[in-house]
């Protein structure tokens, strides 16, 4: 099941610069998001700007204030507003936006995606085209269950990724409403719409896995 997620999910995945690792489960990239995105690092072109493990191509516009700590790819014709932070190994492929105040953690962003302002994404892997209005966050830690790793239901199924943070991988062209919330560990399908105010929640207790 978990192996065919991400190309089902994002069907342009096998054609990215993250298509060595179509095999794994989402929860596996992010737990590795730090390495990963060096190793992407390391295929960096002439078109980008390189300095302290953070690669900006050089059509992508980044305001005053913005925060970015390597290990960082930001693509082609993307744009990060002020006072957004970037950080934990992150990727983005091409224009995606990173709007004022967001912030963006240990994730990768397939082309043409947005956090529109005072977002937060944590270990995540968003598809092509989604949306994020102001304020929704994408969860990737169970506060109420300390020590618990992140385990969910999917498809009748129990997933226990065995990592302490997952947030969701979203399929393309999904949408989020404004102040929307999705509880760690969740696999949206393409094309999802999450309402304002909407939760979504498909984690387990430990007493229930």
């Amino acid at each position: 099941m978990t192996a065919s997620l991400l190309v089902r999910h994002i069907p342009a995945f096998p054609h990215s610069a993250l298509a060595d690792l179509s095999s794994a489960p989402p929860w596996a990239l992010t737990a590795q998001a730090g390495d990963i995105v060096r190793r992407l690092l390391d295929r960096s072109t002439r078109d980008f700007c390189v300095t302290d493990e953070v690669a900006v191509h050089r059509s992508a516009r980044i305001e005053p204030g913005a925060v970015l700590k390597g290990p960082l790819v930001v693509g082609p014709r993307c744009f990060i507003g002020h006072g957004a932070t970037l950080r934990g190994g992150a990727w983005l492929e091409e224009a995606c936006t990173i709007g004022p105040g967001a912030e963006l953690k240990a994730s990768f962003l397939f082309a043409g995606t947005a956090l529109a302002h005072f977002n937060f994404v944590g270990e995540s892997v968003i598809g092509r085209g989604v949306n994020l209005e102001a304020g929704a966050v994408i969860a990737n830690h169970r506060n109420e269950w300390p020590g618990a790793t992140v385990a969910f239901r999917h498809d009748g199924l129990t997933v226990d990724t065995g990592c302490p943070k997952f947030g969701a991988l979203v399929g393309d062209g999904a949408r989020l409403g404004a102040n929307a919330v999705v509880a760690p560990g969740a696999i949206l399908a393409p094309g999802t719409v999450v309402p304002r105010l909407g939760l979504v929640d498909h984690g387990l207790a430990p007493h229930l896995r």
